[in-house]
């Protein structure tokens, strides 16, 4: 942005300009009135001083009115965020917070804030959404046993369903744990036709989850046509599956995250699955590293009764999540030798790397002398 020069420092370099002006033609007309050597001289020095003085007093001073301007006009910049835009700021650090890590996350904005008002209302707006997202197990009062934190189990406020148990747990999402269990309404359960469909899936699901995850934990809901009385009708249910292996201490967390929608198909007899899989991981030990891979799948089967058809989706299941995991693995074997190679310069064919620490033993007149020819 262009800054105007202070008037009146502005009219006092236009009269010393003009002055210079006015001495330079009286120069001339006293030289082309042969004027004396000695005037000529006289009137030459003050010319050549008073032009001096203006280009070395004027414009440093034009330069230090424009750097106080300039300072000026980023003080008035440097403007103070308002609450709501540090609300935004805590909220986008909370949402992204790696598996498991978002207390620690949230303990360090509480402190960076120091704004109780802001961070609660931060927190309150993160927190819900980063459970849901993360799917985050949490444990029942009551021995009832555990409980996914998820929008397909959502009912009201903070009142999650799990299936298994037909219990309601009210869920306190700043502090993740579940502090309310109540049973759940008829209203909020399938009919027992969709019910035996469901509960089947389930032990499936259960009996593959605890094979394959160590920490693992899975839950199946119907979340269209849980009115259904009987055949003749569709029904849609979903499974979800929920682990993480979390180890603050030494420096490491990852999550696995997969959805299944089932769609049940009872008019041209079929079972259509949608995956979607979400693998999370963060080291940390003197560095960040961050994976955050994602994967989509299809497959479909046929409609059959509630036992087969839940061996026949779990089997699905099973063979879909055991390929990607397979390829996942596949992809990081290759690492060292295929993606990083892409990102860095190629070593030499020796695969030997530059001595740095040890560069005395290269004489770089000699080496540049050989491949030149220099010297033959």
């Amino acid at each position: 942005m262009t800054k105007r020069l202070n008037p009146t420092v502005g009219k006092g370099f236009f009269f010393f300009l003009n002055a210079c002006l006015l001495l330079e033609s009286s120069l001339n007309s006293l030289f082309h009135k042969q004027a004396s050597p000695l005037q000529i001289i006289f009137l030459s020095l003050i010319f050549h001083l008073s032009t001096l003085f203006a280009f070395s007093f004027f414009f440093p001073l034009r330069s230090l009115l424009f750097c106080r301007s300039r300072k000026k006009v980023m003080a008035e910049e440097e403007t103070e965020l308002s609450d709501k835009q540090k609300k935004e700021i805590a909220k986008w650090f909370l949402l992204n917070a790696p598996a498991g890590e978002i207390q620690y996350v949230a303990k360090d904005l509480k402190s960076v804030l120091n704004n109780d008002d802001v961070y609660d209302e931060a927190a309150s707006e993160a927190f819900p959404v980063y459970n849901k997202s993360h799917m985050i197990c949490l444990e029942m009062p009551g021995r009832f046993g555990d409980v996914l934190v998820t929008s397909y189990g959502e009912l009201q406020g903070n009142e999650y369903l799990d299936p298994k148990t037909a219990q309601v747990a009210i869920v306190d999402h700043v502090k993740q744990v579940c502090t309310e269990v109540r049973p759940a309404t008829d209203e909020e359960l399938p009919t027992p036709y969709v019910e035996e469909y469901r509960c089947a899936l389930e032990a499936e699901m259960l009996k593959y989850v605890s094979e394959a995850y160590p920490k693992g934990s899975c839950s199946v809901y119907c979340i269209n046509g849980k009115d259904v009385e009987g055949p003749g009708y569709d029904f849609e249910l979903v499974a979800v599956i929920s682990a993480a292996r979390l180890s603050p201490q030494n420096f490491c967390t990852g999550s696995w995250r997969s959805i299944w929608n089932i769609e049940c198909k009872d008019d041209i007899q079929v079972l259509e699955l949608k995956g979607k899989l979400q693998v999370g991981a963060h080291y940390f030990e003197e560095g960040n590293v961050q994976l955050d891979a994602k994967h989509e799948c299809r497959d479909s089967t046929m409609f059959q009764s509630p036992d087969d058809g839940a061996i026949a989706i779990a089997s699905l299941i099973r063979h879909h999540e055991t390929e990607y995991l397979a390829s996942l693995e596949a992809s990081y074997l290759n690492l060292p030798d295929a993606t990083f190679k892409d990102l860095r310069r190629k070593l030499p064919v020796t695969r030997t790397l530059f001595p740095w620490h040890s560069t005395s033993q290269f004489n770089l007149t000699r080496e540049i002398s050989k491949e030149l020819g220099i010297g033959k």
